[in-house]
């Protein structure tokens, strides 16, 4: 996987204790790395629900890996 390019090897260390400086334990870091993109902004107000929405998916992906 791509992310394995940045998180393993030695020379990767710093890359991991930035990981590990977010809140993200060993087992998480061992799973492959997941991006979220959306809209919210505090702009558009039919974009406020994307928070909780996000969130929603944050912790989905966190807990099934």
């Amino acid at each position: 996987m791509v992310s394995e390019v940045m998180k393993s090897g030695l020379q990767k260390a710093p890359h991991r204790s930035l990981l590990k400086a977010l809140g993200l334990v060993d087992e998480e870091i061992n799973r492959p790395l997941v991006g979220i993109v959306n809209a919210f902004n505090e702009v558009v107000p039919g974009h406020l629900h994307l928070r909780e929405i996000t969130e929603a998916v944050k912790a989905g992906i966190r807990i099934k890996g």
